[in-house]
């Protein structure tokens, strides 16, 4: 109650000094002016020149009694000194803390009721209903106003617990939102990363699939037709014609993330039918395809990637493998379907590092990442001499 301590340290010496001259004025009462100046002295030794002394309740209450004492003494001896009670309302509302304050409330209201009903006969029932009333009246209401001020107190260090949680919270949903915003900013940087990477491998998979391929199937045809005798260099640059306009329009579809121009007109197992008897007319090698399972409709990206394989695989076969026969199989199963490619070329160590060919063994790697990226695996099994395995399996719905 800072309010009040203009009032606790600067009303005690004017009040006592008005009392004072009132004394003298009136008749100069010895004893009076001399509680007047113990008075005056103990607020002076204990509360004004020891300030430290204030946030000690012992030492404040020890000087709250004192003061009392010397307060009844002066009503005693003249009612009239009754006027300096308001400033022992002062120090009792200032420096005791509760609920200590309430005693030295309710004395003061006790000094000052008997100080007001002086004028009664306590001898009588009357006179000492009156004066326990007087009494009462004076030391009820002030001790009633205490507990109010405790209790405002009390809600407003609650409201500034409330008001520093609030802020607290609110400092950390901040910092929170602008962590979250920095989150924000960092993933879609990866995002946009990502997707760059993404296109990246997508493309080096479709170069690889579609002009690589072809290049090497272009350079092969015209490698035969320079060997080949009389006519059948026709046959061969036949060949190389058709696979620069297959790669030209796959390389343009690819561009576009078209699918496939085998699957635009049928589902995959007539695609991989397709494919599989024009590798063996191009390479004169034996290519049987065969589906087991009962077919049903298969997602495009699925159907897209398992061609995908089936063609990389053929292309392999013929650079690398010397074989002269080779296997397709599309098995429809429960919640999956597979691909199985076999030759029975070569053969090679998967686990040798890959030949240093212009697509650099990029094929099994592209296949890889087609399979895994829809949750699929791929195995692949060979031994050199033992021909060559690739099998796909890609979960999709029943």
């Amino acid at each position: 109650m800072d309010v009040l301590k203009p009032l606790a340290t600067v009303v005690p010496y004017v009040l006592l000094g008005a009392l004072a001259a009132v004394t003298v004025v009136a008749g100069a009462d010895a004893v009076n002016l001399a509680l007047c100046a113990l008075a005056a002295l103990w607020i002076l030794m204990v509360y004004t020149l020891h300030p430290a002394w204030r946030d000690r309740p012992r030492v404040m209450g020890v000087f709250l009694a004192g003061l009392l004492l010397i307060t009844l003494a002066l009503v005693l001896r003249d009612p009239w000194y009754a006027l300096f009670t308001p400033a022992c309302y002062f120090y009792a509302f200032r420096i005791i803390g509760w609920p200590a304050e309430l005693y030295f409330i309710a004395g003061t209201g006790v000094i000052a009721g008997i100080a007001q009903g002086s004028g009664l006969d306590a001898r009588t029932a009357s006179g000492l209903t009156g004066y326990a009333v007087t009494v009462l009246a004076n030391a009820v209401p002030l001790c009633g106003l205490a507990w109010l001020v405790r209790i405002n107190e009390r809600h407003q260090r609650e409201r500034e617990a409330a008001l520093g949680e609030a802020r607290a919270a609110n400092e950390r949903l901040a910092a929170a939102l602008a962590e979250n915003a920095d989150l924000q900013e960092q993933l879609l940087a990866q995002a946009r990363t990502a997707g760059v990477l993404d296109e990246r491998q997508r493309m080096a998979r479709e170069i690889h699939d579609t002009v690589a391929q072809g290049l090497i199937g272009i350079v092969t045809q015209l490698q035969a037709a320079a060997q080949a005798p009389g006519d059948d260099w026709r046959r061969h640059h036949d060949s190389a014609t058709e696979l620069a306009r297959e790669s030209l329009t796959e390389a343009r579809r690819s561009v576009h993330a078209l699918r496939p121009r085998e699957l635009e007109t049928g589902h995959l197992a007539e695609a991989l039918a397709e494919v599989a008897t024009r590798w063996s007319d191009r390479h004169g090698v034996t290519a049987g395809f065969t589906t087991t399972g009962t077919p049903r409709p298969l997602p495009p990206e699925t159907e897209a990637v398992l061609l995908r394989t089936a063609q990389e695989a053929l292309s392999n076969a013929a650079r690398h493998a010397s074989a002269t026969r080779v296997g397709i199989t599309l098995s429809y199963l429960d919640n999956d379907v597979a691909l199985d490619i076999r030759d029975d070329g070569r053969g090679f160590d998967p686990a040798a590092p890959p030949p240093t060919t212009p697509t650099g063994g990029f094929g099994l790697l592209a296949m890889r990442q087609r399979v895994e990226a829809l949750a699929g695996t791929l195995a692949i099994e060979s031994e050199p001499g033992t021909g060559t395995g690739i099998s796909a399996r890609v979960p999709t719905p029943a």
